[in-house]
């Protein structure tokens, strides 16, 4: 499916922080396109949707440049290529999850992000990577309470 796409969800339409480094090159877009107001900021057009197929190709075929010139420098200095591994839009949202994840993030603030409708989604996507397995939380719930005095007997 290509072009606007309703979320699946009234989660699917919210407002995000924006990260300082997101808004810089948002900022940088904008001036460059001359977009404002209501224009879309990454379409085709002011008001037409891009296409994900052609965000993928485009990145794609950037890879593809890279990845050909590494491995001529590669074969030049005889040493083994350093290849990037191509990656979709999905993936990127994924990444960003994994990301807040391993920041620190708590799991509410995730899901607001990611606009899941219910945390269960969230957890059943990304609890996995979440911090604090069963053994590990045992020992800090042992080493709490002898903080706290009182004595675990197990």
């Amino acid at each position: 499916m290509e072009g606007v796409i309703e979320p699946k969800s009234r989660a699917g339409r919210r407002s995000v922080p924006l990260l300082a480094i997101v808004r810089d090159y948002l900022n940088e877009h904008v001036r460059m396109t001359g977009r404002s107001g209501d224009d879309l900021v990454f379409g085709r057009s002011r008001q037409e949707a891009f296409y994900a197929s052609t965000v993928d190709g485009r990145a794609e075929r950037a890879w593809a440049t890279v990845n050909k010139r590494e491995r001529e420098a590669a074969e030049r200095g005889h040493r083994e290529p350093e290849l990037l591994m191509p990656i979709s839009l999905h993936l990127c949202r994924h990444t960003f999850a994994s990301l807040m994840i391993d920041a620190g993030a708590n799991p509410k603030a995730i899901q607001e992000f990611m606009g899941h409708s219910k945390i269960q989604t969230t957890f059943d996507v990304y609890g996995h990577l979440l911090p604090g397995g069963r053994d590990e939380v045992r020992e800090r719930m042992d080493a709490y309470l002898r903080r706290n005095g009182e004595s675990p007997s197990a």
